[in-house]
């Protein structure tokens, strides 16, 4: 949209927030606001393409406080990008936003050779909530790093209906801390029967 047309919408719906009917008053409001997100959704996009690798990050985030599917296509592509800051922070954005389409692309990234990467993307998978997820995550419980079988217990422990209790318990007794932890967050969060 043109930025005179924005404008000019403006300018037709501001008198209407002080309309006597409060119909009226709350259609404009709605449609100001509308106006602002798509203005807002704009300049995202344009600092993404546009901006230093900060300002870049800076913009995923922004996105994903956006959500929905409008923000879904630019997010995909972050996901994909070679630049490891962009990847993870898109993969942290799509894990917040959490629509059912990206989950393939989430998938894929498990396949990352960075382990960092597929620790974002098996926390993001389990912002999901799905247990189709659980064979994709399970390999991940044995990878024994303190990294992604860390977030691979706490993702299983909010997908899970209680049936990997056992492994929880055995992963107790890792050798490293952090795996101890999550296994020890993830009994305490699993569901009681």
């Amino acid at each position: 949209m043109e930025q005179s047309a924005t404008a000019k919408r403006k300018e037709a719906l501001i008198p209407l927030l002080k309309d006597p009917e409060g119909e009226v008053r709350a259609a404009a409001a709605a449609a100001l606001e509308q106006l602002e997100e798509v203005q807002s959704l704009s300049d995202i996009i344009e600092q993404l393409k546009k901006g230093n690798l900060a300002a870049k990050v800076r913009a995923i985030y922004a996105l994903a406080e956006i959500g929905g599917e409008k923000v879904v296509s630019p997010l995909v592509y972050c996901a994909s990008r070679p630049e490891v800051e962009l990847k993870g922070a898109a993969i942290d954005a799509l894990g917040t936003i959490a629509v059912r389409s990206t989950m393939p692309v989430l998938i894929e990234r498990l396949k990352d050779e960075n382990s960092g990467i597929q620790a974002r993307a098996i926390r993001a998978l389990g912002s999901f909530r799905d247990q189709s997820l659980i064979p994709v995550l399970l390999p991940f419980l044995d990878s024994a790093d303190g990294l992604t079988d860390v977030e691979a217990i706490i993702a299983l422990s909010r997908i899970d209906n209680g049936s990997l209790e056992g492994r929880f318990i055995a992963l107790t007794r890792s050798p490293n801390a952090a795996t101890r932890l999550a296994a020890a967050t993830a009994l305490g969060n699993l569901k009681v029967a």
